[in-house]
């Protein structure tokens, strides 16, 4: 599973989602060009010392990151039909959410094999981008059992989940 980042634009969003990325035990790709220099402290503020722990793929371009990338390519975006929950992950997809700003383009959206909305009550438009994405995956990893388990010393590891015993 992986999560990839669409030329983003605010960084203390990628701050939070390479957090994200760090406590799940998901790698994410970002897809430049930024709006902001990678280096920017806003980052470092919001990511803390798991930006040294997340497993980070950059691509100078689009092009350059669909030819690195084997899973498939799962757009998260408002102009879906298919919400999120309806829909079969696999351990390999690749979860790709647009800038902040103006989502991906067109061919961007022609490029993924699936496009999926999470829903939202009454006339609210988007949330944001962390929050949507930390949803999905959330249930990406708990259909694909790859939802880390607190070891002893509350350290995330990345295991498989744990299954009840039937009744």
């Amino acid at each position: 599973m992986r999560i990839a980042l669409y030329q983003p634009d605010i960084p203390q969003n990628v701050g939070a989602i390479l957090r994200l990325g760090a406590c799940l035990g998901v790698a994410i790709d970002i897809i430049e060009p930024c709006g902001f220099p990678f280096s920017d402290k806003g980052l470092r503020r919001v990511g803390l010392d798991y930006m040294d722990r997340a497993e980070i793929a950059h691509h100078d371009s689009w092009r350059a990151f669909v030819a690195a990338t084997p899973g498939r390519l799962v757009l998260l975006t408002t102009r879906a039909s298919l919400v999120y929950t309806g829909f079969a992950f696999n351990a390999t997809d690749v979860l790709l959410l647009g800038r902040e700003s103006a989502g991906v383009p067109e061919s961007v959206h022609e490029a993924a094999r699936a496009r999926l909305v999470v829903p939202l009550a009454g006339d609210a438009r988007s949330l944001n981008v962390v929050t949507a994405a930390a949803m999905v995956v959330g249930e990406a990893l708990r259909q694909t059992q790859g939802v880390p388990v607190t070891t002893t010393g509350g350290s995330p590891q990345h295991r498989k989940t744990l299954r009840r015993a039937a009744p």
